[in-house]
């Protein structure tokens, strides 16, 4: 997926400016939490119908990509 990050929303006025799936108040990290809970994907979309399996996937990218850091070897 190559917009993914099209798909993570910030807004200060919503949910204290914490990333969000496409403007709606489901936050990234609900769905990462609902996926730690044990929840499939498909379970995930049956809670919440209106997001879509994309979303779910930028949600990964998006945690992936704020762990991912250079290490600099010394």
């Amino acid at each position: 997926m190559n917009n993914w990050r099209e798909r993570i929303t910030t807004d200060p006025a919503q949910c204290g400016g914490r990333p969000c799936i496409r403007g709606m108040r489901i936050r990234v990290v609900d769905i990462l939490d609902l996926l730690a809970s044990g929840l499939t994907q498909e379970q995930i979309l049956q809670e919440l119908p209106d997001l879509e399996p994309g979303d779910i996937e930028a949600a990964l990218k998006y945690a992936g990509s704020k762990l991912d850091h250079a290490i600099i070897a010394a």
